[in-house]
């Protein structure tokens, strides 16, 4: 490593751009070009982003069915001095994306890890709601089947802000679980594909944004849920029954 170049831990977790790829930070491509290897979740989606950076480092393949036999073979490496950095199709590693048994298993062995700050698609997207964000609590996706109603019930009494991940397929049908659960009248921005051209918000109570989007409201892209919490005299009434 020349000495223009940036000393790396023995793994960094390098957010990657969720829309514009000019999102990318001038230490992030620093890094991606200093290390060993890079960890992605999905090569294919690496290299356009490598080649945009003209970046030309060893790609390993790193995702959600392979970590845990992939694990105790990365540790290794870099406890023999091997530098890696860990990238994600889009946003923060770890972060509803595969990372936290590598991290953990890192810290686990006494190795460095270092997480860089950048683009991960909640904050924007809580920040531009107008809802509350200076407490919250970020669920990601909530369980697909087991589990389920039971975590929406629990939320139902969280007074924070709430924030979600969602698939396309499935926004009508949480929509539908949250007016059921929260009430019609629980305010709610609905955010889409941050950072990209087509970028979206939909504001407004659970009921008039259930029906924007039944009514043939764009259901493409990636989603993020922010929804008000419980007001909490409305706590206290509820707590009393």
């Amino acid at each position: 490593m020349s000495k223009h170049e940036p000393t790396v831990a023995h793994l960094t977790l390098v957010p990657t751009p969720i829309g514009n790829l000019q999102d990318l930070t001038f230490r992030a491509v620093d890094v991606l070009r200093s290390v060993d290897t890079i960890l992605a979740e999905d090569t294919r989606n690496a290299q356009k982003l490598l080649r945009h950076f003209d970046i030309q480092r060893p790609l390993q393949s790193y995702h959600a069915h392979n970590e845990h036999t992939q694990v105790n073979k990365l540790i290794a490496r870099m406890q023999q001095g091997e530098r890696m950095a860990l990238i994600s199709d889009a946003g923060t590693p770890a972060i509803s994306d595969p990372g936290f048994l590598l991290v953990r298993a890192c810290v686990q062995a006494g190795l460095q890890v270092e997480c860089l700050p950048g683009a991960t698609a909640f904050v924007p997207a809580l920040v531009q709601s107008g809802l509350p964000c200076d407490r919250f609590v970020f669920e990601g996706f909530l369980p697909h089947k087991k589990g389920r109603q039971t975590r929406l019930q629990e939320l139902a009494g969280e007074t924070r802000t709430i924030v979600l991940y969602e698939s396309p397929h499935r926004l009508l049908k949480t929509l539908q679980q949250l007016k059921e659960h929260f009430g019609g009248e629980r305010p709610i921005a609905v955010v889409r594909e941050i950072s990209k051209l087509f970028a979206e918000t939909i504001r407004g109570t659970i009921d008039s944004v259930l029906t924007h989007y039944a009514e043939g409201g764009t259901i493409k892209g990636e989603f993020v849920l922010v929804i008000g919490g419980l007001e909490k005299e409305k706590n206290k009434q509820a707590a009393m029954l």
